[in-house]
């Protein structure tokens, strides 16, 4: 059984409201009774893509400094810069092509994929992300089950603002999903607002936002409710390959 702690769009961007929203959560899960297998930042980790962003994301996340209590994973959004991220958060070359990782866990796996499209604010896999994830499930094989982590849902989620700014071409990951079955579900973030649907018969699961919430069209006309406490989930991933989300608030 694999079970992922996951935030989203922290929006750090040098301000005290920022740091302290994404710190709390951070205390509330470095402070959990029980240990989770990692955790999963979905990307708009930063506001403007600037290196004194990740910096301080470097800090809070544990990813430099005093490690965190569990592996750290992270993809980049559309408000992320590849080459600052890659430098700062990552510590490696400051290079422009895109940022595409895996974690192996004993039972599982979870590919993070870069959805972001340098200078838009809409996601897209690249060639080369679609080849990448084609050889990791080949390395990992067809009895490991594994997780998709990207920043943009590939699906319509009922509210103009995610909805304008998607994933592109959403029929080539469908496809994808249909020729690799070892593919539990997928994890995105991007809307600000926690949802589950599927997409091409897999479980879709988008995180909530540290930075704000997204009022849906019903709640009132206002986009964003800044005063709602930051959300995390933790998803279990078990072991016949079903995926299971709990969402909860930090207060």
């Amino acid at each position: 059984m694999l079970v992922i702690a996951h935030i989203s769009d922290l929006h750090l961007d040098g301000t005290a409201r920022a740091t302290e929203r994404a710190t709390r959560v951070r205390d509330a899960l470095w402070e959990l009774p029980g240990r989770v297998d990692a955790l999963l930042v979905t990307g708009d980790i930063a506001d403007h893509g600037a290196e004194a962003e990740y910096e301080e994301a470097a800090a809070l996340l544990g990813l430099s400094g005093e490690a965190a209590p569990f592996p750290v994973l992270t993809c980049p959004g559309n408000h992320d810069g590849r080459a600052a991220y890659r430098k700062a958060l990552l510590g490696g070359a400051p290079t422009a092509e895109p940022v595409n990782s895996v974690q192996v866990f004993d039972d599982a796996a979870v590919l993070m994929c870069d959805s972001s499209i340098p200078g838009s604010d809409e996601g897209a896999l690249e060639e080369e992300t679609y080849r990448w994830i084609e050889e990791t499930l080949d390395d990992l094989g067809d009895d490991r089950p594994a997780l998709l982590a990207f920043h943009h849902p590939p699906v319509a989620l009922h509210h103009p603002l995610p909805d304008r700014y998607r994933l592109r071409d959403p029929h080539r990951l469908a496809a994808l999903l249909r020729r690799r079955p070892a593919i539990a579900g997928l994890i995105t973030g991007h809307a600000h607002t926690p949802a589950a649907t599927s997409f091409a018969g897999r479980p879709l699961v988008v995180g909530p936002g540290v930075t704000w919430t997204l009022r849906l069209p019903w709640e009132g006309e206002a986009l964003a409710d800044r005063e709602a406490p930051p959300g995390l989930a933790f998803h279990v991933l078990d072991d016949e390959g079903r995926l299971t989300s709990h969402f909860r608030v930090v207060t």
